[in-house]
């Protein structure tokens, strides 16, 4: 077993997750291991169904795991941690229709015991950081949907998570307002230097954002490939998805998620004993 290095934030270590089925046991995950740094953005895709978001679901601490474990900043995983924040896919849903959007995004910092002055204070910035400083007093029903989502996103950031969870986050905009929300989802990392574990099933929207692409193979998922994204830094809609080499990391991640094999002498860290990172 790799012993986890000194700047890891989230350890996951033979992870697998078994379910009761017509009466029959069903694995959904197995034997998945996997490090991430402070401060590093990793993309996680893989065949539908494959088990992405029960994986997000066990480091969120959401569901069990049947085998293995999660630590959290050296923390084991048993339950929600206080120092987390999850963006689902549904934000509809996660929202409160009869509150307002600074009501929303104020919610958790009343559970975690910020004063009235200290939530004000966080939840003005988290709104004028996605846009919405001047939609605080609406509600989410006279929004859009890229705004709803933006509110969700407000909502996770407002108190500083140190990890950050998001579910296939910006499936159910459309595509304009879905780069929109990449660029700012982009924006915000690099100004609060979260940790993101982004499950996605684009694969050009996991190349485009990430520092890390780990792809899951099919049920039961196990650990694929462990990509590194050498991408500039600053990245943009077109001048990045546009370079030979977004081209040529967007074909490696989609053979992996197909099971396509590669050359070993041209792609060599899309090997199977390259996975740890």
């Amino acid at each position: 077993m790799t012993t986890p290095a000194s700047d890891t934030l989230l350890s996951i270590v033979d992870l697998g997750r078994s379910y009761r089925s017509r009466e029959r046991n069903v694995d959904a995950l197995t034997g998945i291991t996997l490090s991430i740094r402070d401060g590093e953005f990793v993309a996680v895709v893989g065949p539908s169904g494959c088990g992405k978001t029960t994986l997000l679901k066990i480091v969120a601490g959401l569901l069990p795991a049947s085998t293995g474990a999660v630590h959290l900043g050296g923390q084991r995983v048993t339950e929600p941690p206080a120092d987390l924040a999850v963006v689902f896919q549904e934000y509809g849903r996660s929202l409160f229709a009869w509150k307002t959007v600074r009501q929303n995004v104020e919610l958790p910092l009343r559970h975690r015991g910020y004063t009235r002055a200290g939530r004000r204070g966080l939840v003005a910035e988290a709104l004028d950081a996605v846009g919405l400083a001047r939609a605080a007093d609406a509600y989410p029903w006279q929004l859009s949907g890229g705004m709803q989502q933006r509110v969700a996103i407000a909502r996770a950031i407002a108190y500083r998570p140190r990890l950050l969870l998001m579910d296939e986050p910006f499936s159910a905009v459309d595509a304009q307002t879905r780069g929109d929300l990449e660029d700012l989802l982009a924006g915000l990392w690099r100004r609060y230097g979260m940790t993101v574990l982004f499950v996605t099933h684009d694969i050009d929207e996991a190349v485009y954002l990430s520092q890390r692409v780990v792809v899951l193979g099919a049920a039961p998922a196990g650990l694929r490939a462990d990509i590194p994204i050498d991408l500039p830094a600053e990245r943009d809609q077109i001048g990045t998805r546009s370079l030979p080499r977004f081209g040529e990391l967007r074909a490696r991640v989609h053979a992996q998620v197909r099971g396509v094999p590669q050359h070993p002498d041209r792609q060599p860290s899309d090997r199977l004993e390259n996975v740890a990172p």
